[in-house]
């Protein structure tokens, strides 16, 4: 593939061990931090567009609805207060995501976990009691609070435990519980929708509790991660606890030497966020910075945080519109499953180009299915076939997502960073994708309102430069242990030349058996 330097996995270092149940289940256990995220970003589409909530907090929108014949439909949610109730949560994730990578660093991963899930349940709480504005200003803040946390000790916590060779499909569980979070808020909207009495919001935000709920408890119960353990000075426990990940059976005093080294040259960084701005580790920041921003401008969010909301834009009725929104949950808990079941066998490039490719290709097709209803003058209707070819495009980008920038827009930044930067590294990752997914979500309905169908054809345009950045920037980092990370990077046509010999430290043996192909 151009422009990728491929590590030779059949010469590299491969630690014994297997999947032990223990692992299986610490991993399922910690992924359901995912749900949180997923469970928000499905919730809030599905609330907005539910006419008793619209009608007690943004008359506005609720009036501007009611308008029938000649409405403009991309302008009709057009509301920066509106906005302002989904996006705040993203930017309180950005602020808290820096402190999460202190209580990662200091005191584990398992205490971040439990800090999110708790500040999310205050904060579902809040959002379900709330009679005002600013409770569920304050409620999302909250949430958003709880977000950051999750996302920022997630995924490093999922990459810590698993085998190198098994990474990637653990690792993606956390996108897993995202999209199962989503599709369980879709089919919670479509049912709360129909009741009478109104106040059926009140139980789609309110059940947030749920899988707060899970992660809170189940951190408690969660180990430590060896290398979390050696970081904070517990060599025998992390020796005892990598034993029992890898299996009593299991020689594991090669992968145990490693992390050791790792975690000896990793106190001699007194910065680490300073630190990560050296040459050095270049292709580690900079890769922490663009798949996170390239994952936003895909323009996922157009579709999950306003699935019903732009449904109904698009001439779908109330239960209609969440009704396809159910559909594309579903399509994305699906497809994620093949991202779970071939990343460690395709690999991380193959998935980004082929998704890119189709996300590509639906947007496209969705933009010009559009622009022939609506026009620029946003007035028109469609017709239920017509209709159905829109969800059935828009079921492939998002298919396309779910298999590509959705699970390896967390995976990646995850795995490559070294020990001695990683919760720095993350916090970057975490804080630079809750940026810019506040800015779309803050800025969606206005920009739909202004490009009209031309947003779709927008958002192609990323796709392309995104698509081309992995083809050219992105080497292949399947099965590679995370201590050997460097070595993908020093074999890369581009990353070569800012990683000098004496920056190559890999453990135990230094390196030796692990080949650049």
């Amino acid at each position: 593939m151009a422009g990728g330097a491929v590590v030779n996995t059949s010469g590299g270092k491969d630690y014994p061990g297997r999947l032990t149940l223990f692992v299986f289940f610490t991993c399922v256990v910690a992924a359901t931090g995912g749900l949180i995220f997923g469970y928000d970003i499905g919730i809030s589409g599905g609330v907005t567009s539910m006419n008793p909530f619209l009608k007690k907090f943004f008359p506005e929108v609720y009036n501007k609805k009611q308008m029938k014949g000649s409405a403009n439909q991309y302008c009709k949610y057009d509301n920066q207060l509106l906005q302002t109730f989904t996006s705040s949560l993203y930017l309180a994730a950005l602020v808290s995501s820096f402190f999460a990578a202190t209580v990662t660093r200091v005191v584990g991963r398992k205490w971040s976990m439990f800090t999110g899930g708790l500040t999310f349940l205050i904060g579902a709480a809040l959002n379900g009691a709330a009679e005002n504005i600013a409770m569920l200003i304050v409620g999302r803040i909250l949430l958003g609070v709880g977000v950051g946390f999750a996302n920022q000790s997630v995924p490093v916590y999922l990459s810590e435990m698993a085998p190198a060779r098994l990474r990637g499909m653990l690792n993606i569980g956390f996108q897993l519980m995202i999209t199962i979070g989503i599709l369980a808020a879709a089919l919670i909207n479509y049912g709360t929708n129909k009741i009478k009495a109104g106040y059926g919001w009140r139980i789609s935000l309110a059940l947030a509790a749920v899988p707060a709920g899970i992660i809170t408890l189940g951190s408690l119960f969660l180990p430590d991660t060896p290398n979390s353990l050696i970081e904070r000075g517990h060599p025998e426990a992390a020796r005892r606890m990598l034993n029992r990940i890898r299996g009593s059976d299991v020689d594991i005093s090669e992968e145990y030497a490693d992390l050791v080294v790792a975690s000896e040259e990793s106190k001699l960084v007194q910065h680490p966020w300073r630190n990560i701005l050296q040459r050095k580790y270049r292709p580690q920041l900079t890769m922490a910075i663009m798949i996170p921003f390239f994952q936003q401008l895909t323009g996922i969010n157009v579709i999950m945080f306003y699935a019903p909301v732009l449904f109904e834009t698009l001439g779908f009725k109330g239960d209609a519109s969440l009704m396809s929104a159910v559909i594309t949950g579903l399509v994305n808990v699906f497809a994620t499953l093949v991202s779970v079941f071939t990343v460690d066998r395709l690999g991380r490039r193959k998935l980004f180009l082929q998704g890119g490719s189709q996300m590509l290709v639906s947007q496209l097709v969705v933009g010009t299915l559009i622009a022939v209803k609506f026009g620029t003058s946003g007035v028109g209707e469609m017709p239920k076939g017509y209709a159905a070819a829109v969800v059935l495009f828009i079921c492939l980008y998002v298919a396309g997502f779910a298999w590509s920038w959705g699970p390896l827009g967390w995976l990646v930044p995850s795995e490559i960073f070294p020990l001695e930067i990683r919760p720095a590294g993350q916090s970057i990752n975490v804080s630079v994708n809750m940026l810019f997914t506040f800015v779309i979500a803050q800025a969606f309905l206005t920009m739909l309102c202004h490009m009209k169908f031309g947003l779709f054809y927008f958002f192609a345009g990323w796709v392309v430069i995104m698509t081309v950045f992995i083809a050219l920037f992105l080497p292949e980092t399947k099965n590679v242990p995370i201590e050997e990370m460097v070595l993908v990077w020093k074999g890369h046509w581009f990353w070569r030349r800012y990683i000098g010999d004496a920056d190559v430290h890999v453990g135990a043996n230094n390196g030796k058996g692990a080949a650049i192909a």
